[in-house]
């Protein structure tokens, strides 16, 4: 049974306690990236027993092309990898690939794993502000929310069927 997923996040609760990197605030962070990942990826894609394919490209004019690949499927999680893909001398570089675990019951996303670094000059920037004065994990997720946020305005969205 798949629930409505809200629109936005604007109205995700947080705790009168909450406080920028604790536990009550990373769990809203989690919320609200759940929510920002389903407005790019439709839930049926996501849902663990969902019969589609295993990867997803996001053409959008003026942006790089946007790659999804899931990674593992179980019957309470999603992993899935969202990344840029930017070609060099060097070969082939991911960036900023991000691994992300949506846990269906709880309705939320984490994000698993980063770059470390980032080729892109604006996630770098943005990576190093927020190091400043966050944890890794807090770090991590501030990182997927505010990349989730720019995918969407740029106008990215995969297909309820990967293909």
């Amino acid at each position: 049974m798949m629930l409505a997923i809200p629109e936005s996040d604007v109205n995700c609760p947080v705790s009168w306690r909450a406080r920028p990197g604790s536990f009550v605030s990373l769990m809203s962070l989690y919320e609200s990236n759940y929510i920002r990942l389903a407005a790019l990826v439709p839930p049926a894609v996501m849902w663990p027993l969902a019969p589609v394919s295993e990867a997803a490209v996001s053409h959008v004019p003026g942006d790089c092309p946007l790659h999804l690949r899931i990674e593992d499927r179980s019957r309470y999680t999603t992993t899935l990898t969202l990344t840029y893909l930017f070609e060099d001398d060097a070969g082939t570089l991911c960036d900023p690939d991000l691994r992300i675990r949506v846990y269906h019951d709880a309705r939320l996303a984490e994000a698993h794993a980063c770059a470390r670094w980032h080729r892109h000059a604006v996630l770098a920037a943005l990576r190093s502000e927020l190091a400043r004065a966050l944890g890794e994990r807090w770090l991590r997720n501030m990182m997927l929310n505010k990349w989730l946020d720019y995918c969407a305005e740029r106008g990215h969205r995969f297909a309820a069927a990967l293909g």
